[in-house]
Formats: C-alpha cells, structure tokens, sequence
C-alpha cells in the first residue's frame, strides 16, 4: 500500500481544491433555492422559452416549484461537469505522470511488479474520487437541512449514485489511455470529459442523435430521467462499467510490456 499513499499523499491538494469548490457550487446551488421557489412562475417561464436549450437540460420535464427537481437540474450540472473534469485529469496523468517527471527510473527500481503498480495508482484514484463524492454528499445533506427543506433521499441518492458511477468510468477510460502515452495526458482527460458531456447535449437535443445515449456516460446521470423513472437506466450503466473494465484492462495488458524511458 506504499504507492497508494504516496499518491493519496501527493494528491491532497489537487483532492482539496476540486472538492472545496464543487461544494461551494453546490452548496450555493442548494441556498439559492428558496429565493428561486418565490419567484418561481417566471423562472419556469422563462426556461420553458428556451427552446432546444430547454430539452438539452431536460428542464421541459422539470419544475422548480419541487426541490428534488430544482436539486436534480441545478446540482447535477456541477457534480456532472466538474466531478467528471477532476475524475479525468486524475486519472489520465496517473500512469504517464512518471515518464513526464522522470521519476519512473526510481519507482520502477524497488520490488514491486508493474501489474502492483497499476493496483495501487488505480486505488489511488478511486479513493480520492470516493472521497470527493461522500464530502459532496454529505454537505448536499447539511445544505438541504439548512434551508428547511425534506431530504429527497431516493432521488438525491440516485443522482449522486449516478455521478459516482459516471466519475469511475470517465476514470477508468483515462486511466487506461494513461497506459499508452509518455508525457502525460492531460488534455486528453480534459478533452474527454467535455466531449462527452456536450454529446449528451445534443443527443437530447436532436433526435437523429439518440444513438449517442450509447456513448457518453452522461446520459445514465439526466436528472430528468431519474426523477422521473425512479431509478437509474441499468443498461446504460452496465454498458458504462463495461467499457470502464476494458479500459482497465487496456492498462493491465499495455503497462507491463511498455518501454519505460
């Protein structure tokens, strides 16, 4: 467990500043609601004029008069956007990282097999993402109290749930791409977070793009689809977790055999 804490260790600043500020957002998010809810007839109305903006959001089967609804909209664009950001650029540098900074001469000089390696780094960046998610959690709970509203459990719990997913599988793809580049893949991370959460976009948006579901992780998180079914899409989500191992898997076949410069 050497490697894990180094890299919990080297990690905490980059795991504080990213938590302290989706918690702020969100924690704003969730304060603003009761002055949102008095004036709600012309917030709907004006975000029912919004036209394909207001479906890419899924804001046309949304109402702001309930808070489970406002929660799902609002917080679901933070933990989304800037959950999946952090989950990205964590975990595309976690292999590469050591060829970037030339410390790979060091690690890979003590006893440890690089399949042990990959084990760790990859513990590593599910710890901290799971973390950030129950810090996050936690204080969505505090925030709704505060306001006096009734806790939506089951809705808060799956959205939440629905982003923790979607976090390890953006993880787990940038980890396994991670395995193949030499001086760090960063952009990729980043790239790739925002790629997809702008496909989900516009396959809400245009009907000729619902394939696309298929594709970005972001379509199992839609507020909307949640609070409305109940529950979370499970062939979506297995799909995801799916891909998500076969990138990991990736890591394991690529990393042993890779040429260390």
């Amino acid at each position: 467990m050497t490697i894990v804490k180094h890299e919990l260790r080297q990690g905490r600043v980059s795991l504080l500043i990213w938590t302290c500020a989706i918690v702020l957002l969100l924690g704003i998010n969730v304060l603003l609601y009761p002055e949102m809810k008095s004036q709600l007839d012309d917030v709907n109305d004006m975000f029912s004029s919004m036209g394909s903006f207001t479906a890419a959001f899924g804001m046309d089967r949304l109402s702001f008069g309930m808070f489970k609804d406002y929660y799902a909209l609002e917080c679901g664009s933070v933990l989304g956007l800037g959950g999946g950001i952090f989950a990205s650029l964590l975990a595309a540098g976690m292999l590469s990282k050591e060829e970037k900074e030339h410390t790979a001469e060091f690690l890979l000089a003590h006893p440890v097999s690089r399949k042990r390696i990959i084990s760790e780094k990859l513990a590593a960046v599910f710890a901290e993402i799971t973390v950030m998610n129950l810090i996050v959690f936690a204080m969505a709970i505090g925030c709704t109290k505060a306001i006096g509203e009734e806790i939506p459990w089951k809705e808060a719990g799956l959205i939440h749930l629905a982003y923790y997913i979607l976090q390890l599988e953006l993880a787990g793809i940038c980890f396994g791409i991670s395995a193949f580049m030499r001086r760090g893949s960063v952009g990729v991370g980043l790239g790739l977070a925002i790629t997809l959460y702008f496909l989900s976009l516009i396959a809400n948006i245009t009907e000729s793009a619902k394939p696309l579901k298929y594709v970005t992780p972001y379509s199992y998180c839609e507020g909307a689809d949640i609070v409305t079914n109940g529950s979370l899409d499970w062939v979506k989500v297995s799909l995801g977790l799916a891909i998500c191992a076969l990138c990991v898997l990736a890591a394991y076949l690529k990393y042993p055999r890779k040429d260390i410069q």
